[in-house]
């Protein structure tokens, strides 16, 4: 991945439940465990020194199972739970010595959040829901009117407007929710679960939304699920928690094809790969022969129609500029399919 600035970076975050978290700070410092220090001393280890640094405009995917830290994680960047040590800076900014007007300003105007919940409030129709964030911006009437209906029809929900939260299914509520949080403009989107509550074809359609309008909108995403084919699926970069640490980050192609561990290969041992390998991985150096050219971000089961339907049975790799970059044979799709050991060429990307 090529270098981007950094818009959050999180600096060696601890966060420690019970009566004395401080005290008990140096007792997992000194390599106490999560189970050993709540079987002795009542206290719930939540985070444990979290280290990440999140690219500005791109999706950062935090996953694990229930219990693994990822929700407290995220609540943690618009400071809705206080560390018990450690920093957040956004922009290069702690968000941990913000004073109270400087946290509701950032809250209001640089960091929105979506809810697995929906948290809409019932009361309001789906215009006044979406207008919530930008009443407490201070945006006057007609303007916050303005915006909120441009994005309902951005997320599909054109007609709805004067409809109430229990007349809408959980994916149209969700629509309303991602709606109200990109109103507000705020260069950060928080989304805790945000699709977990949906059933499997709502959410794959709320995918797609997201996908789609962060192919426009380009903001900074933190996006927590426990669902890894989700998290491939979106992600430009996953961090995998485990007991409150990160086990691994990187981007999807390195998290299925260099587990570190273990834990993480018996995560990813079902994984599709040709949903996850990219072209730009497989291919070899670039031929006269012809055949339908392809970006090189384009995953390998995407491309292995193409390739199919193409006389020369290749595949010419095209870079971001519209270079001939490789080439790809459907006999490399195969083996990538069929988990070849391309370990090594992720090095060169």
């Amino acid at each position: 991945m090529s270098e981007s600035t950094t818009k959050i970076e999180i600096k060696n975050l601890y966060k420690i439940f019970g009566a004395d978290p401080v005290g008990m700070l140096e007792k997992v410092k000194a390599g106490m465990g999560k189970d050993e220090l709540n079987d002795e001393h009542n206290h719930v280890l939540g985070l444990e020194d979290i280290n990440m640094k999140i690219p500005e405009k791109g999706i950062q995917v935090v996953m694990g199972l229930s219990g693994s830290g990822k929700s407290t994680l995220i609540r943690h960047i618009n400071r809705l739970i206080e560390p018990t040590s450690g920093e957040i800076l956004v922009d290069g900014e702690n968000v941990m010595a913000m004073s109270e007007e400087s946290l509701r300003e950032f809250r209001r105007n640089r960091a929105s959040m979506v809810f697995q919940k929906f948290a809409l409030l019932p009361h309001r129709t789906v215009l006044e829901n979406t207008i919530y964030g930008l009443e407490i911006q201070g945006i006057k009437e007609k303007e916050a009117e303005k915006r909120a209906a441009q994005w309902i029809d951005r997320v599909g929900l054109s007609g709805y407007e004067n409809n109430y939260p229990a007349q809408l299914s959980g994916g149209m509520q969700q629509r309303v929710g991602l709606a109200r949080a990109l109103a507000t403009d705020a260069d950060i989107l928080l989304m805790d679960e945000a699709f977990s509550a949906l059933d499997p074809l709502i959410r794959t359609d709320m995918q797609n939304i997201l996908l789609d309008l962060q192919q426009e909108l380009h903001k900074t995403i933190v996006f927590i699920t426990h669902d890894l084919e989700e998290a491939l699926r979106i992600g430009d970069q996953i961090a995998i928690l485990r007991d409150g640490k990160v086990i691994q980050q990187g981007t999807p192609e390195r998290i299925v094809l260099k587990p570190k561990d273990d834990y993480i290969a018996d995560f990813t041992k079902d994984i599709n790969r040709g949903r996850v390998i990219k072209l730009k991985t497989i291919m070899s150096a670039p031929n006269d022969r012809p055949g339908p050219e392809l970006p090189g971000d384009m995953m390998v089961e995407d491309a292995a129609q193409l390739v199919t339907e193409s006389p020369s049975s290749q595949a010419r790799v095209m870079d971001a500029d519209g270079q001939v970059v490789g080439c790809v044979t459907i006999s490399d799709l195969i083996r990538a399919m069929a988990r070849p050991d391309i370990e090594s060429r992720l090095e060169e990307l």
